[in-house]
């Protein structure tokens, strides 16, 4: 090896390095980015488009379902609280889940939709066996729909079979199950579910099937509800009971398999059978007139229709008395067409009508009004509306001014032919029915006979304006003729406002205005209270008292001596128009005050020998023997 010179050693010196560093980025980061990107433009592309299709399918807004408030049923009931008539557009009470059984939602759950308490709105094990049937049957007979579906599509759209529709449902569903709780999903349902009959809900269906309120049913009675939403019109135990008892079997098997019932139970329900109820449609008619007055005037109370209402009606009709009125004036206006029959004067083969009021005579309360023979064939009410010369049923009103004014039952009053300017042919001759005249009489027999001459001659001292203003105080707010013609009845009003005008004569001079309702409650609370109508007084009570005196005297011997019979003290006028046109009875005991009237719809006469004592008063007989014997 050669030898290195000492001190000529090289030295190599560095290398400079002039290449600049630069930084890089990690390879993939822009693919990242650009994935990140992409993903967040997919999903505005998404949203921008399940937004734009929400919008072109109209999906509806479901803040509605969670405020529900439905339509529902308004109640008119009787005095003792049973139903008298529902009025809805959809027959329903709402009620909330604390007042139905416990077993009930279960019942329901377990018919319709036994995964709802697990499913988020939808099933799509039963959306895809549903389908499996369909193709299987080439249609669309099995929707596969939840209990959440349902209400969706019950509240929210039409019930078109449309696969649109049943995309929307299901948006729909989906979105109400996020919302809601499922303890609010089912009180929906189990509110709103139509179950036949008109009934809308299991409160309605209870009343409609059974005849009691949903909480009062017992096991079998809820599976038989449970089983009506499939097919709601073939289920019906009213239509087809073994077809409700069938799928009755099936809810209880339904219900053991899901553990909700205990398999002894199920049969035990099963084998008790089915005690139904059924509307009696003829008691709604026999009170058709009385309700029709309540719901009038309910409406005018409460500003809004009855249907759209949701209210209870509570008035005062009881039944029995109304039964005992509506039997009591078919019969009397039959006997009435008969005789005229045997007589052989029916030529023109039309049958009268008739009224019939009666009130608590010193509470004002109405406790059966019927305004014609038969509500269903002709419900023009001629007890409330139709106004009729009163005929000499109006005298009470022309005595008692007499009477308020110094005037006696003693004293004496001309009966005897008259003559008065005035009337078609210039002079005005009113005639006693009777044709006969019986000199100076007292008032008493003036009243208790109804002689005509001697009550214009008590009218013409009397005065004209003392009458109206006592018939006015009376509550009778039919116009007043304005001559001496009122004393022989001319003047037209209703069998109601006459019928009340007596109250003073039984009451110490006192009257109130006949009242129908008692009070309107909504959810249970009063919104209005008609309890204690306004008394005045608008007689002294010796007046009260001799007037009282006087009409039984029309009973015990006069023109409604066919009233007799009846216990205690009673007393009333008859009246009867010209020609006997119009046949009318007020009377009254220490209880009840009962108008009678019979009378054509077309203004003819009645018949030879048809008058208020005749025919009018044989009906307020016994209208008041029925309702004496059942003690109403």
């Amino acid at each position: 090896m050669p030898a290195t010179k000492k001190g000529n050693t090289a030295k190599s010196s560095p290398r400079k390095n002039t290449r600049k560093t630069v930084r890089r980025k990690p390879y993939g980061e822009k693919h990242v980015i650009a994935f990140l990107f992409g993903i967040c433009l997919l999903v505005t592309v998404f949203l921008t488009v399940f937004l734009g299709a929400m919008v072109a399918l109209r999906i509806p807004d479901i803040r509605t379902v969670a405020h529900y408030q439905p339509l529902q049923t308004s109640f008119i009931l009787d005095r003792q609280g049973n139903v008298l008539e529902r009025i809805y557009k959809e027959n329903r009470v709402v009620v909330p889940l604390s007042r139905m059984p416990e077993l009930l939602p279960k019942a329901f759950v377990a018919a319709e939709d036994g995964r709802f308490f697990d499913h988020p709105g939808l099933d799509f094990f039963s959306v895809l066996r549903a389908a499996v049937v369909n193709i299987k049957r080439g249609g669309r007979a099995h929707g596969g729909s939840t209990i959440t579906q349902q209400v969706a599509r019950s509240l929210l759209l039409s019930r078109e079979k449309t696969y649109l529709r049943k995309f929307k449902e299901a948006i729909l569903a989906w979105r109400i199950d996020t919302l809601l709780s499922k303890e609010d999903i089912l009180y929906i349902y189990l509110n709103q579910i139509y179950l036949g009959a008109g009934a809308y809900g299991v409160e309605a269906a209870s009343q409609v099937y059974f005849g009691k309120h949903v909480h009062e049913l017992d096991l079998g009675e809820i599976a038989v509800l449970a089983g009506l939403p499939q097919a709601p019109s073939r289920y019906s135990p009213h239509d087809n009971l073994q077809g409700a008892v069938q799928r009755q079997r099936y809810v209880l098997n339904r219900m053991v398999a899901d553990g909700y019932v205990e398999a002894a139970a199920a049969r035990e329900a099963f084998e008790q059978g089915l005690d139904l109820h059924t509307n009696d449609r003829d008691s709604a008619l026999e009170a058709g007139y009385y309700t029709q007055i309540v719901k009038n005037r309910a409406r005018r109370l409460i500003g809004i229709p009855l249907y759209r209402a949701g209210v209870t009606v509570h008035s005062y009709l009881d039944q029995g008395s109304q039964a005992a009125a509506v039997q009591a004036l078919r019969d009397g206006v039959k006997a009435s067409f008969g005789r005229q029959a045997r007589l052989g004067s029916d030529g023109k083969k039309e049958a009268p009508q008739g009224g019939l009021v009666s009130i608590d005579a010193c509470g004002s309360q109405v406790r059966a009004l019927v305004g014609g023979t038969d509500y269903q064939t002709s419900p023009y009410d001629r007890a409330a509306i139709a106004r009729r010369p009163a005929g000499s049923a109006f005298k009470p009103v022309i005595f008692a001014a007499a009477l308020e004014r110094g005037w006696q039952p003693s004293s004496l009053i001309l009966d005897a032919p008259l003559s008065i300017d005035g009337g078609a042919d210039g002079r005005w001759q009113p005639k006693n029915y009777s044709g006969k005249y019986h000199g100076k009489v007292t008032l008493r027999q003036a009243l208790v006979h109804s002689y005509n001459t001697a009550a214009v001659r008590l009218l013409q001292q009397v005065g004209l304006n003392p009458v109206h203003e006592l018939a006015s105080s009376l509550g009778i707010s039919s116009e007043m003729p304005g001559d001496l013609s009122i004393a022989l009845g001319s003047a037209d009003m209703t069998l109601l406002e006459l019928s009340a005008a007596y109250q003073p004569f039984v009451c110490g001079g006192e009257y109130a205005p006949p009242v129908f309702i008692d009070r309107i409650e909504r959810a249970g609370v009063t919104v209005l209270n008609r309890r204690r109508p306004a008394k005045t007084k608008v007689l002294s009570t010796g007046t009260a008292e001799k007037m009282k005196g006087m009409l039984a005297g029309v009973i015990a011997e006069g023109t409604g001596s066919r009233a007799q019979g009846l216990k205690g003290l009673s007393g009333g006028k008859t009246g009867t128009s010209d020609d006997l046109r119009d046949a009318w009875f007020i009377g009254f005991n220490d209880e009840t005050i009962t108008g009678v009237w019979v009378g054509h719809d077309r203004n003819q006469s009645l018949g030879s020998g048809e008058n208020g004592g005749r025919t009018a008063a044989p009906i307020w007989h016994d209208y008041m023997l029925q309702i004496e014997k059942k003690g109403n």
